[in-house]
């Protein structure tokens, strides 16, 4: 299998701060390869020295069979960058900003004004291409920085959080585009701390944190170990870590774990009776809200290879343009 992306020992350092702490990790022809960390991971650093945003502060990186070590900026021609935050123009119209980056990558005149209404269309801006990008909503103009950065329908896409903050509907629109350009061919690498978006985008992930990639395999390799587990989450009125140490004592064959002050997690290799729980917790005077079954996730990966709970997560996840 081509790799068009060998990443080797990358390093970077900030100061006193150490980014990246030595990542390695290679991208296939077409493959979507998602970086998953919390804020601060270095998932965002890691984008900037692939594309010559950054310099290296040690490692090795080839892009298409071009050594890009010593020079950062030599397989630009082949790749579109959407950044974590818009890099476009406040004063151009949002299809004025288009065909301006079409001529930064050497696109003829009337190539690029087609391709920047074809992408107005996509997107659903057409209504607003006369407008200038600042009297833009937040969900327009990161559709629009998703526009500009595949307008040369590059080779290699590079996608830092694309959906943060976001509306539902634009992060889902986006969410598709980035599906359809996978389908098409493109190689994608994209950074995201959703992590239910990277499970339902992506080839292979790696989990980056603090500058270190923790793990990296296919998202089927990855949720094979809760493969066959049953999960429950209950709902109590009293106290989950009360009620957890009462059901473990009874139930030693299931795993209990108190979520937060109201919710408790259940899991076990067999099917879970939750009768069997409500009437038992109910005997303990401790009244079960809500039980209900759910599927084991990529986000109990995560929690049991980084070891960081899934509410360090959680904050960024509840602003608009979480997974829906």
């Amino acid at each position: 299998m081509e790799m068009i992306i060998e990443v080797r020992d990358l390093r970077k350092r900030f100061g006193d701060v150490q980014a990246l702490a030595g990542v390695d990790f290679d991208l296939a022809q077409g493959e979507l390869f998602g970086l998953l960390g919390p804020n601060g991971a270095g998932k965002t650093t890691t984008i900037n020295l692939l594309t010559g945003l950054a310099r290296l502060g040690g490692g090795a990186v080839r892009i298409a069979g071009i050594d890009c070590t010593r020079s950062p900026k030599a397989a630009q021609h082949l790749i579109g960058v959407v950044p974590d935050e818009s890099n476009l123009y406040p004063e151009l119209s949002g299809f004025d900003n288009l065909c301006f980056c079409g001529a930064l990558y050497g696109m003829p005149a009337q190539e690029r004004r087609v391709r920047a209404g074809e992408l107005m269309e996509i997107f659903g801006l057409s209504d607003a291409g006369g407008r200038k990008f600042a009297g833009y909503s937040k969900g327009m103009k990161r559709k629009l920085t998703v526009a500009a950065g595949i307008i040369q329908q590059p080779r290699i896409l590079f996608l830092d959080e694309p959906t943060t903050g976001i509306d539902v509907a634009s992060a889902r629109r986006i969410r598709q585009m980035v599906a359809d350009l996978r389908r098409s061919g493109t190689t994608i690498l994209l950074t995201t701390h959703y992590i239910e978006e990277a499970e339902r985008l992506c080839d292979r992930i790696a989990f980056l944190v603090a500058g270190r990639i923790v793990r990296t395999d296919t998202v089927a390799n990855l949720m094979q170990p809760v493969q066959g587990r049953h999960v429950m989450q209950l709902r109590v009125s009293g106290s989950p870590a009360t009620a957890c140490g009462r059901l473990e004592s009874m139930f030693p064959q299931m795993q209990f774990h108190a979520l937060d002050e109201k919710r408790i997690r259940t899991e076990s290799c067999e099917p879970i009776r939750a009768g069997l729980l409500v009437r038992f917790l109910e005997e303990q005077d401790i009244e079960v809200i809500e039980a209900r079954l759910v599927r084991p996730t990529l986000e109990d990966i995560f929690v049991q290879v980084t070891g960081i709970e899934a509410a360090a997560m959680q904050k960024e996840k509840e602003k608009p343009g979480g997974p829906a």
